[in-house]
């Protein structure tokens, strides 16, 4: 099939994560300052959305504090740069289970599930313009970790997403997730022209070659909006691939801490390597307004003083 390159491209910057990478390098944001002082610097470099999870301040762990989600809403708001917030919502199903002859009970340690009100609280508190919804159950990397997303879960927090008047952000991480997000805007759970995440290169979800990727596109209906992105080292290389093939950017430290070989990155900095490669492709890359437009988005005002 012949590309169909996308000429006006969104930037978003997945601004720190909730992997363990606070200690790998000294940008990774931990407090709300921090992770909002490094998405504003993001969108002064280019990127229209910026995509945030929390960490405590302290230690850098990943965290669902509700405090830690205002504050950081709040300090982008009462920003004078303006920026698409987009709040993770993939915390709270994870299952670490025992050694293999006794998977039961789980780890403690690792294992985070909670009910799918308390998924979305942060979001009903803090009316991000977009959050996420990870589409799917998924052997994520670690031995005995399992990310875990149920179709009534999902079926559950997609609703509460579309009352709120929030626009979900399909995390896509194999083909599977595609197909039960088409079938949650089939249900009327999801509204459509829905906004899709493909996630290339996860263990294990989708491989991030090439053959895969298209499969991954070639299953996005054709008036929905996806953005795509890889890890590590192949980050910026999927800034083409998804420009080529229709689609928008992610890139941040979420996925990638590296500029060049031995070369610790900032999120600007990230981002102003993408914006390179895209205008160089001939693209234009568009700001917040424009995604608002696109996507049938409202932009929330800062707290009232």
């Amino acid at each position: 099939m012949p590309l169909t390159m996308n000429k006006e491209v969104f930037i978003t910057c997945a601004v720190t994560g909730s992997g363990s990478s606070q200690d790998r390098s000294p940008h990774v944001p931990r407090s709300p300052q921090q992770i909002a002082d490094s998405a504003i610097d993001a969108a002064r470099a280019g990127a229209a959305v910026v995509h945030c999870h929390v960490r405590d301040p302290e230690t850098g762990v990943p965290s669902r504090d509700l405090a830690l989600y205002r504050e950081v809403t709040d300090r982008v708001r009462e920003s004078e740069v303006d920026v698409v917030l987009n709040l993770t919502a993939g915390m709270g199903g994870d299952i670490v289970f025992g050694p293999t002859e006794a998977p039961f009970p789980v780890n403690e340690d690792g294992t985070d599930m909670i009910g799918a009100a308390e998924r979305v609280e942060h979001i009903a508190q803090c009316l991000p313009e977009i959050c996420t919804l990870d589409c799917g159950t998924m052997n994520f990397a670690e031995a005995d970790y399992v990310m875990t997303n149920t179709p009534g879960m999902l079926t559950a927090m997609g609703r509460m997403m579309t009352h709120l008047g929030v626009k979900p952000e399909i995390e896509a991480f194999d083909t599977g997730h595609l197909w039960y997000a088409k079938q949650l805007v089939k249900d009327g759970v999801l509204n459509a022209p829905a906004l899709v995440q493909l996630c290339m290169g996860v263990p294990w979800g989708a491989p991030n070659d090439l053959n895969t990727f298209m499969a991954m596109v070639n299953n996005v209906p054709d008036d929905w909006t996806f953005s795509a992105f890889s890890l590590g080292r192949d980050q910026m290389a999927y800034v083409a691939a998804a420009v080529l093939a229709g689609g928008h950017v992610r890139v941040g430290l979420e996925d990638n801490l590296w500029l060049d070989k031995g070369v610790l990155a900032t999120n600007a900095q990230l981002v102003e390597r993408s914006v390179t490669i895209i205008e160089n492709m001939g693209a234009r890359v568009i700001g917040p307004d424009e995604v608002r437009a696109k996507l049938g988005l409202v932009k929330r005002a800062p707290k009232a003083a």
